[in-house]
């Protein structure tokens, strides 16, 4: 059985060159999958509003809806390290409601560490969630939650006006006590840029190969959604084979086929004939 990774051991591989995966999930079956496999880390994302909810995005997920799905991956991944996603409106009023959110996802799911967007902005809910005594990890480049003010999920720093801006977010983060920083949609000369001016690890999604660690959605890696972005690789091709199952079985039963005495319980019931 794996060791789970800690805080320290996850920052210390910005010196030793370890590298660590992380990858979404949302619940105990695909939980405890995760939990028997070498991925040292879960995000328990807002993107479940896109994978298991249906929505067009990530806002109108809740906190409710992260401690629901956080809690059965929990029980599902007791020696993977969890992360807790704060969905959107749920830090971005007061550093008190940032702090009151994070301590309900911290207690309530017994997740290792919270994640939330922004940079500059927010870097005083960031520095007073670490103050409360709950890990944090920032979120820069394309923030699925914000969007709508990107006009699209587009790859950012482009620019070196943008990159600036990055690296400025970067610090920020870092400066708030963040133990780690996600960085997401960026050209890789970019994340380079940005990994050899912050002392803390990031973790890349769709960054290149140049981070300490790499995050993929399960559902994009597995393939079982018709598109995935350039970033996801699909390590398998699931979709086609969950369809073929579900006809296969279909075609069984109306041809009656299924089930057969093997998938069924056979013992004599005394006087029934």
């Amino acid at each position: 059985m794996k060791k789970k990774i800690t805080v320290p051991e996850i920052m210390a591989t910005k010196q030793n060159g370890r590298k660590i995966t992380l990858i979404t999930c949302y619940d105990y079956t695909t939980a405890k999958l995760v939990n028997e496999s070498n991925i040292e880390m879960i995000l328990v994302g807002d993107s479940l509003g896109m994978t298991m909810l249906g929505y067009e995005g990530t806002v109108g997920v809740t906190v409710d809806d992260i401690i629901h799905h956080g809690k059965a991956v929990k029980r599902g991944a007791p020696q993977t390290f969890i992360i807790g996603d704060m969905p959107f409106g749920s830090y971005n009023v007061s550093v008190e409601q940032g702090v009151i959110s994070a301590n309900r996802m911290f207690t309530e799911i017994g997740c290792d560490a919270i994640k939330l967007e922004g940079g500059k902005r927010s870097a005083a809910v960031i520095k007073g969630i670490v103050e409360a005594g709950i890990p944090v990890c920032g979120h820069i480049g394309l923030t699925p939650q914000t969007t709508s003010m990107m006009g699209g999920f587009k790859v950012q720093g482009k620019s070196m006006e943008a990159v600036e801006a990055l690296l400025e977010d970067a610090l920020a983060i870092e400066a708030a006590g963040a133990f780690m920083v996600m960085v997401e949609g960026v050209p890789t000369a970019v994340t380079r840029y940005l990994r050899e001016r912050i002392h803390i690890p990031i973790i890349g999604i769709g960054a290149g190969v140049d981070c300490e660690a790499q995050a993929l959605v399960l559902q994009d890696m597995l393939g079982m959604t018709e598109w995935v972005p350039k970033f996801a690789k699909k390590f398998a091709d699931l979709r086609p084979q969950i369809l073929d199952a579900f006809n296969t079985y279909q075609k069984e039963v109306t041809e009656g086929t299924f089930p057969t005495p093997e998938y069924s319980y056979n013992a004599k019931v005394e006087g029934l004939e």
